[in-house]
């Protein structure tokens, strides 16, 4: 009991404490669309994040992150949506239904390998709990992961139920916290600690104004690329430069918002663009990287009542309106990825084991030299 206590400390302190360090703070613009309010996935109406967050002794690092499309019950009032795969090789638990009948019914969870049973039973617990869901028989939980093994004891069966629900209860709009935080708290990056991170674009007026919103739990590899410059190459620290960065594998999870009102198959389409920004970044989707994008609209006129057998008429975009929201989200996606690098913290784990932060005092002085920093 004394354990559990310490660590929720330690998780409440890292979540509160822990400085934003932004690439749009060291003058890094990456793309053409405008971001929203906060640049980030609450910039969608509706959408909270909550993080809890494990660091315990000199070995477990680890946690979970919850997204909630919208404050009320998901279950009874659920919302469109589409997943893509990008690589197979992890598990993305409640997927094949979601691709089914193209919606959710309950939050999504990101947590780390070994959790993921755990937290889907957390998660229909949850559900079945909530008011009105008495009679409920089956529930499609959501849960995806990426492998913190390396600097987490991932073994060790440190996560427990009501950690999710105090990701559930402490989830908000506005700020995102990224870097160390939540399911990124133990992730790899390019060879640099990853973590959490998010970002956002908004349309221009004449096509909607919508805005598309990305979250990401950065656990990757391959040749770091930072709007076109090289720094994966340059620095030496890249897929197959030597044997210690030849681990390239490790998944990426993404998770798209938009406020657009489409149906769950553009929003299959819009999930596929996601890869692409992840491509920008160097991303390789190497054989063991489980590369998977959730994406979901929070548009109040297609929310589908669960006990609803009538005849809908709903407004969604044609095809041809779609190419403004996939470069928005090819773009937020991109930056989402360098957030969670520029927010990321050096981290001591599991075995000792210690993976350094993105080194920005030589990485500001190259994006400088590239022209991606004006002076």
């Amino acid at each position: 009991m004394l354990r559990i206590l310490i660590c929720a400390l330690i998780a409440l302190s890292i979540t509160q404490l822990q400085a934003q360090n932004r690439a749009r703070e060291h003058g890094l613009d990456l793309g053409v669309l405008p971001t929203g309010t906060y640049n980030a996935i609450t910039d969608v109406p509706g959408v909270q994040v909550g993080h809890y967050t494990m660091v315990l002794g000199d070995s477990v690092r680890t946690g979970l992150t919850a997204i909630k499309p919208h404050q009320g019950n998901i279950f009874q009032d659920k919302v469109p949506a589409g997943i893509f795969v990008g690589n197979g090789f992890g598990k993305l638990a409640g997927s094949t239904q979601v691709k089914e009948l193209g919606n959710l019914e309950t939050p999504i969870v990101l947590t780390n390998t070994l959790n993921v049973g755990l937290m889907v039973d957390a998660l229909v617990q949850y559900t079945l709990a909530l008011p009105g869901n008495e009679s409920i028989r089956s529930v499609n939980a959501l849960v995806g992961e990426t492998n913190d093994g390396w600097l987490n004891q991932i073994r060790y069966p440190a996560l427990r139920a009501e950690h999710l629900l105090e990701a559930l209860e402490s989830a908000t709009g506005g700020k995102v916290t990224e870097g160390n935080v939540g399911a990124g708290t133990g992730t790899i990056c390019f060879g640099f600690k990853g973590g959490m991170g998010t970002s956002s674009r908004t349309v221009p007026a004449s096509s909607g104004g919508y805005t598309v919103g990305v979250l990401v739990q950065s656990n990757f590899g391959g040749v770091l690329t930072i709007d076109g410059a090289p720094l994966g190459k340059i620095l030496k620290k890249h897929y197959l430069a030597n044997k210690l960065y030849d681990q390239e594998d490790g998944s990426c999870m993404i998770v798209v918002a938009t406020d657009a009102p489409l149906d769950a198959r553009n929003l299959q389409r819009l999930a596929q663009r996601a890869m692409l920004g992840l491509g920008r970044t160097g991303g390789i989707a190497s054989n063991g990287s489980g590369d998977y994008v959730i994406a979901f609209t929070t548009h109040p006129d297609l929310r589908i009542a669960y006990d609803s057998r009538d005849l809908r008429h709903i407004p969604v975009l044609p095809n041809n309106a779609l190419s403004p929201l996939f470069l928005a989200t090819i773009e937020a996606t991109e930056e989402a990825i360098i957030n969670s690098l520029f927010a990321a913290e050096t981290m001591t784990g599991f075995k000792g084991r210690t993976v350094e932060s993105l080194p920005l005092e030589q990485v500001l002085p190259l994006l400088k030299r590239y022209g991606v920093i004006q002076d």
